[in-house]
């Protein structure tokens, strides 16, 4: 399924149209796709389009990347905006039952869904290299990075002082640490890179900043849910790559955080184990959405009688 294609159709939010996706055969319940970025388009996370077998598989362009419009200004692209904008492509699809998916941002902004107390809570969670707070990103990125070559972490200390993280050799020495934490596959897969040209420059800097590995100066700043996690009730699945920017240690601490959540983690990945890992992956998700929706079904089954 190629989700470069022409979109399903778009969703109306105030700021601007959305552009959805809906793939597969309806059935069972659906899954929602958020991804990361901030500012990164849906289409790097085409293969979970695999999932369609039995259900439908949506996806969607946040504001500001891919074929969703651009017009918020910079200072409407917010954590509750994006939010809003995810409740209102829920409500606007008519979804009563689904499972929310999200890599990275996504699954930050899946969290701030569940804790926001929604009109329509998801069946699931299934949360992808999303630690759950900015100390914990940071401090995994930041350790990751002094295990790069010397003359890499020199090019990109001096970039970083001067404040010429758009330069040629700053993007060079940023794509070493790339290649080993956010996607290993050798060259890099066509939805990655269909993504990554429709990338929302101005999205991650509002949400985030200039630099992957800060100062995080935009709306995510001192962003933090650990002391939350405790709230989230719905049944969880915690996945990232052993060699994943999100380091393991951090993914930990959030399934730690969630009573009865699952935690895999893919030994030949890293930020994007549904590209690297794609088979091993999609069969870890099949298994948790069949054994949540199982569950639910012999739960209303004893209800019943």
């Amino acid at each position: 399924m190629n989700l470069s294609e022409k979109p399903t159709g778009f969703v109306t939010m105030p700021q601007g149209d959305v552009a959805y996706w809906r793939v597969g055969t309806p059935g069972r319940p659906p899954v929602v796709c958020l991804h990361g970025g901030p500012g990164m388009p849906h289409s790097y996370l085409e293969p979970l389009a695999r999932l369609g077998t039995d259900r439908e598989v949506i996806f969607y362009d946040q504001a500001g990347c891919g074929r969703s419009e651009r017009r918020p200004p910079r200072s409407s692209w917010s954590i509750p905006y994006f939010i809003e904008e995810l409740r209102t492509v829920v409500a606007a699809l008519g979804l009563g039952e689904f499972h929310l998916f999200g890599n990275s941002w996504g699954g930050w902004l899946a969290l701030e869904y569940v804790l926001g107390d929604p009109p329509a809570m998801p069946v699931s969670l299934l949360l992808n290299s999303s630690p759950p707070s900015i100390a914990n990103w940071l401090d995994g990125v930041h350790a990751l990075r002094a295990r790069l070559p010397e003359d890499v972490v020199r090019t990109l200390d001096e970039h970083e002082r001067a404040g010429t993280v758009g330069s040629r050799e700053y993007r060079d020495a940023f794509a070493v640490f790339n290649r080993r934490h956010m996607c290993r596959v050798r060259p890099w897969p066509t939805p990655l890179k269909t993504a990554l040209g429709g990338f929302g420059d101005e999205v991650y800097a509002a949400l985030w900043g200039s630099s992957e590995f800060g100062p995080v100066t935009g709306a995510l700043k001192d962003w933090d849910v650990t002391p939350r996690l405790p709230e989230v009730t719905v049944p969880t699945l915690v996945t990232c790559g052993r060699h994943d920017e999100a380091v393991p240690e951090h993914m930990a601490t959030l399934a730690d955080g969630v009573d009865g959540a699952r935690f895999t983690v893919f030994e030949h990945s890293s930020h994007m184990a549904f590209l690297e890992e794609p088979d091993a992956f999609l069969a870890e998700l099949s298994a948790f959405l069949t054994g949540v929706e199982t569950r639910r079904r012999s739960l209303s089954t004893r209800r019943g009688r």
